[in-house]
């Protein structure tokens, strides 16, 4: 048979064990949770966009247009018919 300080002594391994790893996850989380969003910021750029770093950034007062805006045709006046009406009392 087990004996009662036996259990005591596994009851307090168990619970040191469990306390000291709260303690190591709060010294290293900061550093994980930093390297893990960076992981994944690098995953989610992927192979076609170029990395934050390797861009060309524009010089203070430089103007860099992207895209050409479409231009779009002015339409005629001519939208519909106009329909006469009377008011009936």
């Amino acid at each position: 048979m087990a004996s009662f300080t036996g259990f005591l002594r596994t009851i307090l391994i168990i619970l040191l064990v469990w306390y000291g790893i709260k303690i190591l996850m709060r010294l290293f989380a900061p550093y994980l949770v930093r390297y893990m969003s960076k992981k994944m910021q690098e995953r989610f750029s992927g192979p076609g966009q170029p990395r934050q770093e390797e861009r060309n950034h524009p010089k203070e007062g430089e103007t860099i247009i992207d895209k050409i805006p479409e231009r779009r045709q002015t339409s005629d006046k001519k939208v519909g018919e106009y329909v006469d009406y009377e008011e009936i009392d």
